[in-house]
């Protein structure tokens, strides 16, 4: 898959990177205007207490597909929300702008990465229909509040992530490669990080594997596909959740003439608390945020 640079300003949502100090602790809202405004940077950590969301845009005929493809591949590609044609809003966080109110995007042509910009007001369309996804960054406050470190906030740096050898089942044109997001987690922590995070399936839920990461067809932890190296710490294991990225390798394989999605780790901050996507309520934050495509 194509890469180009994001670009960042550097670090993360957290006090001492960066200067970037304040970020966490604004609302969701304070944080979307910061990005609007110009700041670029991975949002781990941002607004904590808040789902966050992966973003897929994509051409109206091509919806449809897309659509049965999420719902094939629900682990990857957890459906929250999908918008009306030419509609920059969404139900998960009213008032905000899916143009301008994401720290980084990405522009698709026929398959390729072709930018990176901070504002895709200049590329929309009244044809274009928004998919919103579940990410794992919503059950990282729920680890670290059951005492599981999550090594990449404690190292300022993006989440890791890899392409895998695991195939997605296709729907149409999309098809490709699972993408996992990787957490290093203390071996006597493992069955603690499963369970917690199974209670969020609309954030990708349980992990995927834990592990020999050859089993996933990983070579080199130190080379992530997307994000940042994460360095473990002794008696750590490597743990694999599925990823939203799995959408953009999708893509590549639809070859779709125009796409747009968020850059790795530059996620929508929703006004949904993190816990509303647990088990017990995540059908009643589908049904709230629409799960159809609307006409």
């Amino acid at each position: 898959m194509t890469s180009l640079p994001i670009g960042d300003t550097g670090g993360l949502c957290s006090p001492g990177t960066s200067g970037m100090t304040t970020v966490e602790y604004l609302s969701p809202a304070g944080a979307r205007a910061r990005f609007r405004a110009g700041v670029r940077m991975p949002t781990a950590s941002c607004a904590p207490g808040f789902a966050q969301a992966n973003l897929i845009v994509l051409p109206q005929e091509a919806a449809g597909e897309f659509e049965r493809f999420a719902g094939r591949n629900p682990g990857p590609c957890p459906l929250l929300d999908v918008t009306a044609p030419g509609s920059a809003s969404t139900r998960l966080a009213p008032g905000a702008d899916l143009r301008t109110d994401l720290p980084a995007y990405r522009i698709w042509e026929h398959g390729n990465l072709v930018a990176e910009p901070a504002d895709i007001t200049g590329y929309w369309r009244d044809d274009l229909v928004a998919f919103l996804t579940g990410c794992s960054f919503t059950f990282e406050r729920a680890l670290v509040a059951a005492g599981v470190p999550v090594r990449h906030l404690e190292q300022g740096a993006n989440v890791a992530m890899f392409i895998t050898n695991r195939q997605c089942e296709p729907a149409g044109r999309f098809a490709g490669p699972l993408v996992v997001s990787m957490r290093p987690v203390p071996a006597g922590l493992v069955a603690t990080a499963a369970a917690l995070t199974a209670r969020y399936p609309a954030a990708h839920g349980a992990p995927v594997h834990a592990g020999d990461p050859a089993a996933l067809g990983i070579a080199d932890l130190s080379r992530p596909d997307f994000g940042d190296p994460v360095q473990s710490a002794a008696g750590d294991v490597p743990v694999f959740w599925a990823c939203g990225v799995t959408a953009q390798a999708a893509l590549v394989a639809a070859q779709l003439p125009f796409a747009v999605t968020h850059a790795p780790g530059h996620m929508l901050i929703t006004d949904v608390p993190d816990n509303d996507l647990t088990m017990a309520v995540t059908s009643r934050v589908r049904r709230a945020s629409g799960s159809g495509t609307r006409a």
